[in-house]
C-alpha cells in the first residue's frame, strides 16, 4: 500500500503517486478506481487517454472504472479512509506537508505489518503477503514507462543457480545484488531471499514465492563476478 499526502490532488500528482506504487509493489493485473477526471476521460468532453489510463495501457494493466454513483464498489480503500480520518487525520495535526508524510508513512507501515485485520484472520496484510505465492503470466508490455517496475512472473528455467542468490534484507526492506541497491520488503528485513535474474528482470523471491520484480539496474559485468563464484 502507498498512501502520499499532496497539496492538491493534481493528475500529474496522482499518476506520480500511482508510478511511485508501481516502482515499490510491482505491476497489478488490473486496478480499480471511481470516475474521477483524474483517471479517466469517460465524462469528458472529447474522447481522449489520461495520463493514467497512459500508464496501465503501457504496462499491460486493465483499468476498470466503478458504476456512477457506487462507492461501494470501492469500499475496501474507503474503509481505509475512515481508518486514516478516525485514527490518524482527527488525533494529529502537523506544521509542514513533510512532517505529515513522515507520521503517515508509519501509520501505513504499522497497519500493514503490524495490525492484525480481523477479514484476514487475525493476519497482518504482510503477513497474507508473504504466505501466498504469487503465479502471475509474463506481461504482455515488454518495456515498461520509466517510472514503473515490470511484473512478477516465475523465473525461468535457464537461471544459472535453481535457488537464485542468497542476499539478506536489511532494516530498510532493502538487498545488495551486484554493487546496487534494489527494494525488497521492509517486513523481511532480517530474511534471506533469493535473487534470480531473467534478461533485463531482477526478480526476488522469499521461498516459493515472488515478492518483487526490478527492472536490472546492475551492469552486467558485475553479475558476471557473482556467477563466477558460484561456479567454483
Amino acid at each position: 500500500m502507498l498512501a502520499q499526502l499532496v497539496p492538491r490532488a493534481t493528475a500529474r500528482r496522482v499518476c506520480a503517486a500511482f508510478s511511485e506504487a508501481l516502482r515499490r509493489h510491482g505491476l497489478p493485473e488490473e486496478v480499480l478506481t471511481d470516475n474521477g477526471k483524474v483517471f479517466t476521460a469517460r465524462f469528458g468532453p472529447r474522447d481522449a487517454e489520461t495520463l493514467f489510463d497512459r500508464i496501465c495501457r503501457e504496462n499491460g494493466i486493465t483499468h476498470r472504472l466503478t458504476a456512477v454513483r457506487s462507492p461501494t464498489t470501492t469500499g475496501k480503500v474507503e474503509r481505509f479512509h475512515k481508518t486514516l480520518r478516525d485514527e490518524f487525520f482527527s488525533k494529529h495535526t502537523f506544521t509542514t506537508i513533510e512532517e505529515a508524510q513522515q507520521a503517515l508513512d508509519a501509520f501505513v507501515e504499522d497497519y500493514n505489518a503490524f495490525r492484525p485485520h480481523q477479514s484476514l484472520g487475525e493476519r497482518t496484510p504482510a503477513e497474507r503477503f508473504r504466505l501466498r505465492a504469487v503465479e502471475s503470466p509474463e506481461p504482455a508490455v515488454q518495456d515498461p514507462v520509466e517510472t514503473s517496475e515490470d511484473a512478477a512472473a516465475p523465473a525461468p528455467p535457464d537461471d544459472p543457480r535453481p535457488d537464485g542468490h542468497l542476499r539478506k534484507v536489511d532494516g530498510n526492506g532493502r538487498i545488495i545484488f551486484a554493487g546496487t541497491r534494489y527494494r525488497v520488503a521492509r517486513f523481511l528485513a532480517g530474511e534471506l531471499v533469493a535473487v534470480r535474474i531473467d534478461g533485463d528482470i531482477v526478480r526476488i523471491f522469499h521461498g516459493d514465492a515472488l515478492v518483487k520484480a526490478h527492472p536490472r539496474r546492475h551492469a552486467v559485468e558485475k553479475e558476471e563476478v557473482i556467477w563466477s563464484h558460484h561456479r567454483r
